[in-house]
């Protein structure tokens, strides 16, 4: 009797407590997220340490993982990388999100990103029809600019028959990791509408790259599926002053008065705090601001937001979900920064960057 009186003084004292931070950040930033590329098949186990170690205790609640190629695909086996996750790694995966309360949001980078300087990517390899600008030869990349500015390629959104694959790869990436959220991408597409495409020349960009947009997520609306991808290309670099690799020069920017609302934007900027995310709020969208490595630039971001929604009407306060880092260098390569102790000590780094977020986020 008496050990199930003092269990119930614990559950009666401290358990309003442990709801009371929850429910306390759950307000504050909804959304607590971090994008890095999936694990390799080897890490994958030291990947789960991580997060349960670092990211639980700190109250994140979404994880953006680059799937990209890196899965071992039944619908198309032929563009799985050589040493790719199987459908049990991934089941780890899920089963490790369940049990914490994380949702998992499989990326596959769609339209751009299809070659990275002289590597070109697995579609383009195995469809080098659906390249939007064949012309461009990757091996002749010599660093940015180039006299093509080759950065990535991108596929021709207009290809008949590139969706037939696209969406093969995201339907059965999404059944495995059994997601609500995809995330698409979509970022730096420099090439799109190229004058030398059959389809695409001559055609607005900004209606070419909408169209893309909501082709992705009629496809995944159709199983109650949402739609998240970088917002770069719906802001216009010239009249903020941002530019082209934030923001769209090729004017692309338009295409955010054309497309659905309900699309999640994961709003990018890594050396200063632009107030973009306002922008998005107030055209309807559903936004969470993305750092990167910059630590004083992340304070602010997270100040920012917070600002945000503690200062905006009902409506607009609702569309400020919160903070989603990203990481750019293989997920085995960031543990291992992270871990290192010089890390505390560089004013310029992704793994001290996420440290902040997680000292931050457990102030709630």
């Amino acid at each position: 009797m008496k050990k199930i009186f003092s269990c119930f003084l614990f559950i009666v004292i401290f358990y309003p407590c442990i709801a009371q931070k929850s429910t306390a950040i759950d307000s504050v930033l909804p959304v607590r997220g971090l994008a890095i590329a999936a694990p390799s098949p080897a890490k994958l186990n030291d990947f789960i340490k991580f997060v349960e170690k670092e990211l639980v205790p700190a109250h994140f609640n979404m994880l953006i993982l680059r799937v990209d190629y890196n899965y071992a695909y039944t619908s198309l086996p032929h563009l799985a990388n050589s040493n790719p996750l199987s459908f049990d790694d991934v089941k780890k995966l899920v089963a490790m999100g369940k049990k914490h309360g994380i949702s998992l949001v499989p990326q596959i980078n769609l339209l751009g990103h299809q070659s990275w300087a002289k590597q070109t990517g697995n579609l383009l390899k195995a469809y080098p029809q659906f390249d939007e600008t064949p012309h461009v030869n990757t091996e002749d990349y010599e660093g940015w600019p180039n006299e093509w500015g080759l950065y990535c390629k991108s596929y021709c959104p207009l290809h008949p028959e590139v969706h037939g694959i696209v969406f093969q790869l995201m339907n059965e990436i999404m059944d495995v990791f059994e997601a609500e959220y995809f995330h698409a991408g979509m970022d730096e597409v420099f090439y799109i509408g190229d004058d030398k495409c059959p389809r695409c020349s001559g055609r607005d960009k900004a209606e070419l790259f909408a169209g893309e947009v909501t082709k992705i997520r009629n496809e995944l609306a159709l199983k109650n599926r949402k739609l998240m991808i970088w917002g770069d290309r719906l802001i216009d670099g010239k009249e903020t002053g941002i530019g082209m690799w934030e923001a769209s020069m090729n004017n692309t920017h338009r295409a955010i008065d054309m497309i659905p609302k309900d699309v999640f934007i994961c709003d990018w900027h890594y050396e200063r705090p632009d107030p973009t995310a306002v922008m998005f709020a107030m055209k309807g969208f559903n936004v969470a601001t993305s750092p990167w490595r910059r630590p004083d630039v992340t304070k602010m971001q997270v100040d920012n937001m917070i600002s945000y929604r503690q200062n905006s009407a009902k409506l607009m306060a609702e569309r400020f979900k919160g903070i989603i880092a990203t990481v750019w260098s293989p997920a085995e390569r960031f543990l291992e920064a992270y871990y290192d102790p010089a890390t505390d000590n560089l004013e310029i780094s992704d793994a001290k960057t996420l440290k902040l977020l997680i000292n931050e986020f457990k102030k709630f």
